[in-house]
């Protein structure tokens, strides 16, 4: 069951190249400077319009993942992830702008849709990679820079508990895919509350539009990040209770020293 200790990237640093910076990318760098002058607001050097900066958006995951493939020869997903929202959150720009300044129908449902999109597919991936040789619970928590695994898999093996071990690992991965569920649901809750009272054909709708997106992006950030955090906490401890059961090793013999 033990494997070949391998180095691994940071997950948080990986989303932050693949996913957050090219979302502000887009967020800040979208304003079309034609637009701004028309309704008599400040046309700042970044405003470059929503065409080009999907553009540069997309080079951060790009050439992120040229890189990882070139140093490992494998696929990074997180790269697929930030090609994947940057593609959703430009193109959906680009598509609900119209010339003259309004906005299209529906635009905060659709929106909304969007930005739980990304953590449902986070969800759904987490599940789909138990069967992997990478799973993604072993990416972000289960990992050997945290768990002394050979000792625990060693100990595994010695009382023949490797069904019950599996039986964990698949709980906790359930346990921790339920944080970007919720996560998905909240957004597109999010995104329909800061749209509430739109309107669409004003002659500021695109200003507005820039303003709300930029909210949700904070916000979007901690309706993610505090349940990743809190089921993040709750799988830990369901893992290591559960490995104390199987090994009858205490949490200091299951996890490296820091």
């Amino acid at each position: 069951m033990a494997e070949k200790k391998t180095h691994q990237e940071h997950p948080l640093a990986n989303i932050l190249i693949n996913v957050l910076i090219p979302v502000l990318a887009l967020s800040y760098l979208s304003k079309d400077p034609l637009l701004q002058e028309a309704i008599g607001k400040t046309v700042r050097p970044w405003h470059i319009g929503p065409a080009k900066a999907l553009i540069i958006a997309l080079l951060f995951p790009i050439c992120y993942g040229a890189w990882h493939f070139a140093k490992t020869r494998k696929f990074n997903f997180f790269s697929g992830l930030g090609i994947f929202s940057v593609m959703l959150t430009g193109g959906l720009t680009i598509y609900l702008w119209n010339k003259d300044g309004t906005v299209k129908e529906h635009a905060g449902l659709l929106f909304g849709i969007k930005e739980g999109a990304i953590p449902l597919a986070l969800g759904i991936a987490v599940l789909l990679s138990q069967r992997s040789a990478t799973p993604l619970l072993n990416v972000f928590l289960y990992n050997d820079s945290l768990f002394d695994i050979p000792k625990i898999e060693t100990k595994i093996a010695e009382n023949n508990a490797e069904e019950s071990y599996r039986g964990l690992i698949r709980h906790a991965t359930h346990l921790f895919a339920m944080s970007f569920f919720i996560s998905s649901v909240m957004n597109v809750c999010l995104a329909l509350f800061f749209f509430r009272g739109f309107d669409r054909s004003a002659p500021d709708a695109l200003e507005t539009y820039n303003g709300i997106i930029g909210k949700l992006t904070g916000w979007g950030f901690a309706v993610i990040g505090i349940p990743l955090l809190v089921f993040l906490f709750f799988t830990l401890q369901r893992i290591l209770r559960g490995l104390r059961e199987l090994t009858n090793l205490k949490d200091d013999e299951l996890m490296l020293p820091r």
